[in-house]
């Protein structure tokens, strides 16, 4: 989808892509404590209120078409379906924030750093009209919104972090602002603790309809902006301008630790010099649109680049030579064609992500140079823009606000105890009968659980439709199980002589049920148990060992 940067046609003289002007210096201004259309959130319930849990739990993931019927065609009926892998867990949603006349607002932009996560919003339309949330996300089962910021006359397209700072670009009504001497913007915001302080804003202003995107770079802070704008670069302590150069529409800059690559809608990758000097392009001959928010970001050795409806494109970083299209992988039946592109592309580890605006969020993965796709993440919203840190993923999905996924990767140390075991391979429906003895390691999603006899599991799994233990069975968990939404909770019942045995994390959408003589035990001093239901105790059943009640339901 197009992401609503909200460009305005402003009179300004055109200049042609890689020309250098040194009196453009001039037109750049630094601002220091403007206190004009800017208000912050005081009210703590509104901000609490602000956080999500109603669609969280295990999250699907819609398979790439040609590898399900690649499946279907060898097992011959739906129901053997396999388990799958990426056991994903949606955390939480953000609303976006809202205000008097500020009622569509739609997340932009992510950064992280640490415990906290930071997001930029826009609005759609002729209005100009964002925020900025911070958010404490040091406690992935209850992530908390610290500090919000609304900006009455000021879009706002990106966000970057650095060393107490964070820094946001993007457009403003220089024509109803005392303070704003071109369109593009770029402000540095001090934060502690979680809290920004407006006490003492930092502004620099250059040419160009809207500022599209800014990222730190050892002392500075490099902003882009689209339709005769510029790549600017500031001091960073001060936005103070060091250097520029003209392009014809930036929309994007990415750094690899040796050098800087920006893209231009009119003609594609430059990559650039310490002295904004291109060294060398790749021709880029795709329709990135008028207004659309388009990333690209260094991944091994290529370059890849969100590309709209193609999807996003790989190349050499270094030849420049074409590499592969990814294709987006999903085409929801009641979005507009012009809506289906891939805004932003994330990579972690060997997964790579597409943010695909309404045809959502894609998952890849990458083994020797091969990228296969595996499927769209079960997401609502837009997707506009993905970042991805350690063990989460972040999404901002415009009107649907800031996602927070868990990866749920098994951890090292599990690996390492339970290395002997058998990586699972079967069914999605684990059946486990009365005198079966079966233990599995890995990461996989199911669909749901039955166990009669004994089942160990070292990993990290979500089962979708509820787990059941029988009559003396025995299910030892080592590591992270989820289970259900919570918009479609499902229960874990234990039944009468069953024990569930648990060593790490869980985590019940839906009620845990302890029937008579059932037992609930804990190893060890880490474990947590994190229940949006009840919890159902029968007569003689029992909860033993030590473990973190994350909601009271013990």
């Amino acid at each position: 989808m197009k992401l609503p940067l909200s460009v305005r046609k402003v009179c300004f003289t055109a200049v042609t892509a890689s020309l250098f002007i040194a009196s453009c210096s001039d037109e750049t201004t630094v601002f220091e404590n403007p206190e004009d259309n800017l208000v912050s959130e005081t009210d703590q319930s509104k901000l609490d209120n602000s956080v999500s849990f109603e669609q969280a739990g295990v999250l699907d993931i819609f398979e790439d078409p040609i590898a399900s019927a690649k499946r279907t065609s060898v097992t011959g009926k739906d129901e053997d379906e396999q388990a799958g892998d990426y056991p994903l867990s949606l955390v939480a949603q953000i609303e976006p924030p809202t205000f008097t006349n500020g009622e569509n607002l739609a997340a932009t932009h992510v950064a992280l750093d640490g415990d906290y996560g930071y997001v930029s919003y826009n609005t759609v339309g002729q209005d100009y009209v964002g925020a900025i949330d911070v958010i404490d996300i040091s406690d992935p089962t209850s992530p908390r919104v610290t500090s919000r910021v609304y900006y009455t006359n000021a879009d706002l397209n990106s966000i970057a972090y650095d060393n107490g700072y964070v820094y946001v670009a993007g457009g403003v009504d220089a024509e109803q602002s005392v303070t704003a001497t071109a369109n593009s913007l770029v402000a540095k915001i001090a934060v502690s603790g979680g809290r920004m302080n407006t006490s003492n804003i930092t502004y620099g202003f250059q040419e160009g309809f809207n500022a599209t995107d800014v990222r730190i770079i050892d002392n500075k802070a490099v902003v882009t902006s689209g339709q005769d704008g510029f790549v600017v670069v500031y001091d960073k302590n001060d936005l103070s301008v060091l250097n520029e150069a003209a392009f014809s529409d930036l929309r994007s800059v990415a750094y690899n630790g040796n050098e800087m690559a920006v893209l231009d809608a009119a003609q594609g990758v430059s990559f650039l010099d310490q002295n904004l000097n291109t060294t060398r392009s790749i021709a880029i001959d795709s329709d990135f649109g008028i207004d659309a928010k388009r990333t690209l970001d260094f991944f091994n050795q290529n370059i890849v680049v969100s590309e709209g409806i193609k999807g996003a494109g790989v190349y050499n970083a270094t030849s420049g030579s074409f590499v592969e299209y990814l294709p987006i992988l999903t085409s929801p039946e009641n979005a507009e064609p012009g809506e289906i592109v891939t805004n932003g592309v994330a990579v972690n580890e060997n997964v790579l992500l597409m943010a695909n605006g309404a045809g959502g969020l894609s998952l890849s993965e990458t083994n020797d140079n091969n990228t296969v796709g595996v499927g769209v993440i079960e997401l609502t919203g837009s997707i506009n823009y993905v970042a991805t840190k350690g063990d989460y993923i972040f999404a901002a999905s415009g009107k649907q606000g800031f996602q927070i996924i868990k990866l749920n990767r098994p951890d090292d140390s599990l690996v390492a105890r339970c290395e002997d075991l058998n990586a699972y391979s079967g069914s999605s429906n684990l059946n486990v009968n009365s005198g079966d003895n079966f233990a599995y390691r890995g990461s996989k999603r199911f669909n749901s659980m039955n166990i009669g006899g004994n089942l160990l599991l070292c990993g990290s799994w979500t089962v979708q439709n509820g787990v059941n233990l029988n009559t003396g069975g025995l299910f030892e968990m080592s590591g992270t199980l989820v289970v259900g939404r919570n918009n479609r909770q499902r229960n874990v019942s234990i039944n009468s002589g069953a024990t569930l045995r648990v060593e790490g994390n869980l985590t019940i959408y839906g009620d845990l049920n302890l029937n008579e003589g059932a037992t609930i035990e804990f190893i060890g001093d880490d474990s947590v148990v994190n229940i949006f239901g009840r919890v159902n105790r029968g007569a003689n059943s029992a909860v033993e060992g030590t473990f973190r009640d994350v909601r009271g339901s013990f």
